[in-house]
């Protein structure tokens, strides 16, 4: 019950907070609408450019071709190899990943696990190069230098510490 006026509150509490702090809400929400639109021109090149690349690979079979290559070496990690396209795509797209992982539920079953490692793979991971692209467009950061290769890490991590505990933790 209380989860569902949460949002409502924490509005009408702020609203009530700037009322009485004298602040003109209304002058604050335009200019705040202003920069969200700056940002917004700053970082959609980035996006298309993203969503485009993807698009490109998934229909060119790039992807899977990949995506095979990268199997012996999961399997040998301890990730089941079938979650191989999934580790590939989710780093560039959240939706892609998404799909990839309702397909190998699908196919796996929720239960199952792949299912499993799937469920905590997309729960602990990001979206790297979408993240990156976001975040340093709304800065105006041009050159990220060790900020790709620590998040890729990060996510490796991840990937391996989601198959290691569904093996080991999830009976």
């Amino acid at each position: 019950m209380i989860w569902q006026i949460m949002a409502p509150l924490i509005v009408l509490g702020v609203s009530l907070y700037a009322v009485l702090r004298g602040v003109d809400i209304f002058s604050a929400f335009i200019e705040g609408a202003k920069e969200g639109l700056r940002v917004l021109y700053r970082i959609v090149p980035a996006l298309v450019t993203l969503l485009a690349a993807i698009t490109m690979l998934r229909a060119s079979g790039a992807l899977d071709a990949f995506a095979e290559l990268c199997r012996p070496l999961f399997a040998a990690i301890g990730i089941p190899a079938e979650c191989a396209p999934l580790i590939i795509i989710r780093p560039f797209s959240g939706s892609g990943a998404l799909a990839m992982g309702i397909e190998l539920m699908t196919k796996h079953g929720v239960d199952s696990q792949i299912g499993r490692t799937v469920a905590v793979m997309l729960g602990s991971t990001e979206t790297t190069f979408y993240a990156v692209s976001v975040i340093c467009g709304a800065a105006g950061v041009s050159k990220t230098r060790y900020v790709i290769p620590a998040a890729l890490l990060a996510d490796f991590t991840g990937y391996i510490t989601a198959a290691a505990a569904v093996r080991y933790i999830v009976p």
